[in-house]
């Protein structure tokens, strides 16, 4: 099976988290399908078995591409269905493998070209218009909705990623059969074909030595505003009041949300007990990860499960999360200590998890459990397969 993959988006860049679209092109890959896999030319290439990376022009001077639609995204795209055209016209594809947006381009093409399509659906557009303030339109939005239904309609497959997506595309599409749950939770490392010469030897050893003497928390991810570190710094000044020892790290971030969020520790006089790394290579956000004694997720709203959550899950250490859909719909208070999205919620919350050793095991057995029952890499696989085989 040959198939022409679109993914409308920064690959690969850690900044622009596509994890999700790495993995279901690997996982495919090792299924047997080859891939022309079209991006933008901002990212990485990365090292993956029969898949050939095409990309569009760069733009450098635009600068970057930012999570959530934008005017650059839009001027990116037009060259992205250009170049789409060109490879069904000089290529035949068994199927065209569409990532958020791209599928509207590949739905109007699909007669024309008799191939195969894969939605995969990774939130609902119309509901990123208004959750990223790119507009408030009811016209626009309307527009949005109407395409967004026409395509999954259309789609001869269709993957959503948590259970929120999964049961508002029930609803409306007719043919569940071609529906299909897959969450995005594999973590495995990235394979760059020019990796990063940031190493975990890079990490200071006095720092490391230093961290290993503390309670240490970590939180690693992107730091938008949903994420909720805003909340976490604000509640972890009620950690620190009961144990002292407590030391929290945040790993990712640009150099101006460092800047935004070290001040904010500064305003709450926790600053001598956070540290924040910026945005790192992942061989170093995992070891930052593995070295925790707590891991955090103190996002605040959205309801897509954060892909951070199944890793989370699988490492052996205790999660203290919000209690927000966005959580709940993978996590129950047997797997994590589940808090309210507020800061001394969260700050006791954390206190919790580093004090009570009887249910931190209890809770990180059952998570381990559930991870390997309903998430692993062999369940994922085995999803995947039943998708390409629907399709062929």
């Amino acid at each position: 099976m040959k198939a022409l993959v679109i993914a409308p988006q920064p690959f690969f860049s850690p900044r622009g988290t596509p994890f999700s679209v790495y993995y279901r092109t690997l996982v495919s890959s090792e299924l047997g399908v080859k891939i022309d896999f079209l991006t933008y030319g901002e990212g990485q290439d990365v090292d993956v078995p029969n898949v050939n990376i095409i990309r569009i022009p760069r733009f450098k001077f635009l600068g970057d591409v930012k999570i959530g639609p934008s005017s650059l995204k839009l001027f990116l795209d037009l060259f992205i269905i250009a170049k789409m055209l060109s490879l069904l016209i000089r290529n035949k594809y068994d199927m065209v493998h569409a990532h958020e947006e791209s599928v509207f381009f590949a739905r109007y093409m699909k007669p024309l070209f008799k191939f195969k399509l894969i939605y995969d659906m990774h939130s609902s557009l119309p509901q990123q218009l208004t959750n990223f303030n790119f507009s408030s339109s009811k016209f626009l939005i309307n527009i949005f909705k109407k395409l967004e239904d026409s395509c999954l309609r259309a789609a001869d497959g269709v993957i959503t990623i948590c259970p929120d997506l999964y049961n508002y595309v029930n609803s409306i599409i007719e043919d569940k059969s071609k529906h299909f749950l897959i969450e995005n939770s594999i973590f495995e490392s990235v394979k760059l074909k020019n990796p990063s010469t940031e190493k975990i030897s890079d990490v200071k050893t006095e720092e490391s030595q230093e961290l290993f003497k503390k309670d240490i928390v970590v939180y690693a991810g992107t730091l938008e505003k949903y994420q909720g570190i805003d909340i976490l710094i604000k509640g972890f000044k009620y950690t620190v009041q009961e144990n002292s020892d407590a030391f929290l790290v945040i790993v990712g971030g640009s150099p101006d949300q460092v800047k935004e969020y070290s001040a904010l520790a500064a305003e709450n006089q926790v600053s001598n007990k956070i540290m924040f790394t910026g945005r790192v290579a992942q061989p170093i956000a995992k070891y930052y990860v593995g070295i925790a004694n707590v891991l955090v997720s103190p996002r605040s709203e959205g309801t897509n499960t954060p892909l951070k959550v199944y890793e989370q899950l699988a490492s052996g250490i205790p999660l203290v999360a919000t209690n927000i859909y966005s959580h709940t719909q993978v996590l129950t208070p047997e797997v994590a200590f589940l808090v309210d999205p507020t800061p001394e919620s969260i700050g006791k919350g954390i206190v919790q998890a580093l004090k009570q050793r009887d249910e931190v095991e209890r809770k990180v057995s059952t998570a381990k459990k559930m991870y390997e029952d309903k998430y692993s890499r062999a369940i994922y696989t085995q999803k995947l397969k039943k998708l390409l085989e629907l399709l062929k």
